[in-house]
């Protein structure tokens, strides 16, 4: 079979790399891919005409391709393409494709209307209320924090923004500075007209997936996400974070003193890493979080008249209420998630073209999904706190520089390198986003996992490089 992989980032390798452990696979195209998509064996990147093809938005193009080049399969890995319809054209062109049509994307593509799905749907969710005026939102926010003293908020924009669109708030000034960037300064586009503000939850986080073919959903896998830019004793790396973010120099003494506060910035980002499985998630909260969340999601939005097929990724926190743990959905994806993709996926010991085939033909009844007992730890590198000829940037999640030469990418032995934003280059490989790549390394425990990983991630260097020292602890 020929395989093509629609996505340009870590996520869209580790998926490319399960496929390239099938039998039943003779290649593999990453479209647009990047730099490390050529790193396992019988991948390589999509080419239309001799040209690689811009981005995971020209959808046309990779239309065109998976026809012209008789595609017998197609995986989508990120949101975007999938909102503007990609498996609506490649179906209608005959491709087989994994993932939600896409009226089936309003699930992921507004965060204020799948509120409002789950609410009246009955699935377990926080406190919300949503905006689409920054001045309403700003007076709400700052009466809530009057009359909850110690509770928190979550300020999300209400559509796709690439996963950085929801700032976790520690204080009233956070949540003020969220509607700021979001609806002000509209650092998401247009994605930030609306927001969600959020009751922020304290429980176990879990990035938990699960893959529906309309009918059917079964549990595709779990992983434990690590949000935050920082370790939480990272104080210099937030204190650097600070000063480039803000423009605004402070002393080591002045970020103590914030950081005791709860004032210091260490904000969310996409991920910085993950463990699967779950260390905290057993069978139980397993099968709770199907009953609970997941079928009750396929069931209500075919009842809308939607018909969701792919993998269903609902963001869970698991809270305590009157002794009883209850998963909470802060918020749907409707395809895989990343970095946990790329520590969950390493353990799949199922085909995942006979896993794709099911939900394609309809018949996820009829298989099982089996995961590697192994542990999984994946660690996320990225560009940092850099000065350059732009002068200071902070960092991802913030402004970075790119184009940066890295090294050791050959020496790494014991653990798989996903790439999530390098190019190749005659002398080797450079940067090209902000999470640059992610280390996956697998062990009989935790423990050994955790080990193999940051000894191989030490191996490797570039310019402004950052990575958590907690992933897995």
């Amino acid at each position: 079979m020929k395989i093509l992989v629609v996505d340009a980032g870590g996520r869209g390798n580790a998926i490319a790399h399960a496929f390239s452990r099938s039998d039943k696979v003779k290649e593999v195209y990453v479209a647009p891919g990047n730099g490390g998509s050529l790193l396992f064996p019988k991948c390589r990147i999509a080419e239309l005409d001799g040209k690689k093809i811009p981005s995971i938005r020209a959808i046309d193009e990779i239309v065109k391709f998976a026809v012209k080049n008789q595609i017998d399969l197609t995986f989508i890995g990120p949101e975007e393409p999938l909102s503007l319809g990609i498996v609506d054209l490649l179906e209608e062109n005959g491709i087989p494709t994994v993932g939600p049509e896409k009226d089936a994307t309003i699930l992921e593509a507004s965060k204020c209307w799948a509120k409002d799905f789950l609410k009246k749907i009955g699935v377990p969710i926080p406190d919300y209320w949503n905006f689409d005026d920054a001045e309403e939102a700003r007076k709400f926010i700052k009466d809530f924090y009057i009359n909850n003293p110690g509770k928190n908020l979550v300020v999300k924009a209400d559509g796709l923004a690439a996963g950085k669109g929801a700032y976790v708030c520690d204080s009233l000034e956070e949540a003020l500075l969220a509607v700021d960037e979001i609806m002000i300064k509209k650092k998401f586009g247009d994605a930030g007209n609306r927001i969600v503000v959020e009751e922020r939850l304290e429980g176990i986080e879990v990035a938990f997936t699960a893959l529906c073919d309309g009918k059917t959903a079964i549990p595709f896998g779990h992983a434990k996400d690590y949000k935050r830019a920082f370790d939480p004793d990272d104080v210099e790396g937030m204190r650097l974070f600070y000063i480039g973010y803000l423009r605004k120099y402070i002393t080591k003494e002045e970020a103590l003193k914030l950081y005791k506060e709860g004032k210091l910035l260490n904000p969310n980002t996409g991920g910085m890493g993950a463990v699967s499985p779950h260390p905290q998630i057993d069978e139980e909260m397993e099968q709770k979080i199907m009953d609970l969340v997941v079928k009750p999601i396929v069931k209500g939005a075919k009842e809308e008249g939607i018909k969701f097929k792919g993998v269903l990724y609902p963001v869970i926190m698991v809270v305590e209420e009157d002794g009883e743990r209850v998963p909470k959905v802060l918020e749907i994806n409707v395809r895989d998630c990343d970095p946990g993709a790329e520590a969950k996926l390493p353990r799949l010991e199922s085909d995942i073209v006979d896993l794709s085939m099911a939900v394609i033909e309809e018949k996820l009844d009829e298989v099982e999904i089996k995961f590697s007992d192994k542990c999984a730890v994946a660690v996320c590198a990225v560009s940092g706190f850099l000065v350059g000829r732009e002068g200071i940037k902070p960092g991802y999640p913030g402004d970075h520089y790119t184009n940066q030469p890295i090294t050791g990418i050959e020496n790494v032995k014991d653990a798989i390198i996903y790439a999530n934003g390098i190019a190749k280059t005659n002398g080797g490989f450079e940067t090209t986003g902000g999470r640059v790549l992610t280390l996956t390394a697998l062990g009989k425990s935790l423990k050994e996992a955790r080990s193999k990983v940051y000894r191989e991630i030490e191996k490797i260097n570039f310019p402004g490089m950052r990575y958590r020292k907690t992933i897995g602890w």
